[in-house]
């Protein structure tokens, strides 16, 4: 399973990599080859400056080797090793009327001494953070994901958007992070479900990803846009950047098992604002996004 699933993100990273390519139509993604010294590796690749894509990574990496004890600690288990893969990837448009965009999913192994299989389980989603909402833009996000999700079974797109909703909550500011999306943890072998369907499962959902995001990319970009608008933008990027090294869970255990930090870090934005006390214009369309923020609403 773990060849097979390395296989697969290996595949969608250069499948993603060239689509967001031939939108920006400019800039391209430079690629950086990395080893762990505990073991494993990755392969990132990193787009900035574009004419579209200020900034993003679409990053896979397969990591192993002794469980660290913080991990331990978390998981609640003894001396034992772990494998890790994933991909990972997160996109910040410079047209503040393209939202950025965040994606995962992910396999976990964890072994005794012997080398013998203690657990296994998949994880990931999609989600999207928008500046100015196109309401239409929400609903064919959602809708995509829900298509993918239904296909699996009817259960499964109810119970992961409200997984994502309440996932990426800052709690410290009382507001979501964006406007969701699917997020998925510890999908494991049972009765109902093996882990080989919940690998059907995951690539349905990585399949999915750019009929997602692309359209409404290819939708906005060319959008005008003031200064004040970009103000915005950066405001709320701070909220976004405040979510990862707050709250994410995928950014702690990346800095616990003493992940690649440039890896882990490529999520942030390069052009963010945090400004005392800021609230919108009452009425505005900053407001309305906001409002939208304050409780989790039903796309489709």
């Amino acid at each position: 399973m773990r060849d097979q699933f390395y296989k697969y993100i290996e595949n969608l990273q250069d499948t993603i990599c060239s689509k967001l390519e031939e939108i920006d139509g400019s800039a391209q993604f430079q690629q950086d080859l990395w080893e762990r010294e505990e073991g494993g590796g990755g392969r990132t690749r990193v787009i900035e400056n574009g004419a579209v894509f200020e900034k993003g990574g679409v990053n896979i990496s397969a990591v192993h080797g002794p469980l660290a004890p913080a991990m331990q600690k978390y998981f609640k288990v003894g001396d034992v090793d772990f494998f890790a893969c994933g991909l990972s990837l997160v996109i910040h448009p410079k047209n503040p009327m393209v939202p950025t965009v965040h994606a995962n999913w992910r396999y976990f192994e964890m072994y005794d001494k012997t080398g013998t299989v203690l657990d296994q389980w998949f994880g990931g989603g999609q989600d999207l953070t928008p500046y100015y909402l196109f309401e239409e833009d929400a609903i064919h996000f959602h809708q995509v994901s829900k298509n993918a999700c239904g296909k699996h079974s009817p259960e499964f797109y109810p119970e992961y958007k409200q997984k994502c909703d309440e996932y990426f909550w800052n709690s410290h500011r009382n507001e979501a992070r964006g406007i969701g999306g699917l997020f998925f943890d510890y999908l494991k072998d049972s009765e109902e479900k093996s882990i080989e369907n919940w690998y059907d499962f995951v690539i349905e959902v990585g399949d999915s990803f750019l009929e997602a995001y692309a359209p409404i990319v290819e939708k906005r970009k060319n959008l005008e846009y003031s200064q004040e608008n970009r103000t915005w933008q950066e405001i709320r990027r701070g909220r976004y950047v405040e979510f990862n090294l707050v709250h994410d869970k995928g950014t702690l255990f990346g800095l616990k098992t003493n992940g690649r930090i440039e890896s882990i870090l490529m999520s942030l934005p390069p052009h963010v604002q945090w400004v005392y006390d800021h609230h919108p214009e009452p009425g505005s369309e900053e407001e309305k996004l906001l409002k939208v923020l304050e409780k989790p609403r039903n796309w489709v």
